[in-house]
């Protein structure tokens, strides 16, 4: 469900559901990075995956508010910037394969552009 239709909760959001999927994604990965990790990279990635998926609920709850609904945004969005890097890091560090790595950088970038259409066009979400 996306713009145009009547959206029930976060859930029904498109980039909601990929963002989640990612996070999980991420958090299965991580369990495979070193022990020496657990309280700098593994608790950061995880953190700020999941940051992004609460900061788009918390945006579906200020709909009625377009500045609040457009800065809970642009808070998800720097969480997907964010995590973008520690994907960075684990790749670099040898934490993360190069298969996983491209597909979650793509999915990221999809995010991405899921985010910015929103910021862009924001009336097509906003509670009336």
């Amino acid at each position: 469900m996306q713009a145009g239709q009547a959206l029930q909760g976060p859930r029904d959001l498109k980039v909601y559901q990929l963002a989640y999927q990612v996070a999980m994604e991420i958090f299965k990965e991580s369990k495979a990075f070193p022990k020496d990790e657990r309280f700098s990279l593994t608790d950061q990635i995880r953190r700020s995956s999941r940051s992004m998926v609460t900061n788009l609920a918390e945006a579906f709850r200020k709909r009625r508010y377009p500045n609040m609904f457009l800065n809970k945004l642009t808070d998800a969005d720097a969480e997907a910037a964010e995590t973008q890097v520690w994907l960075d890091f684990a790749r670099d560090c040898g934490y993360l394969p190069m298969t996983s790595y491209d597909r979650l950088r793509s999915d990221y970038e999809e995010i991405g552009r899921m985010l910015g259409h929103m910021m862009a066009h924001p009336s097509k979400f906003v509670q009336r």
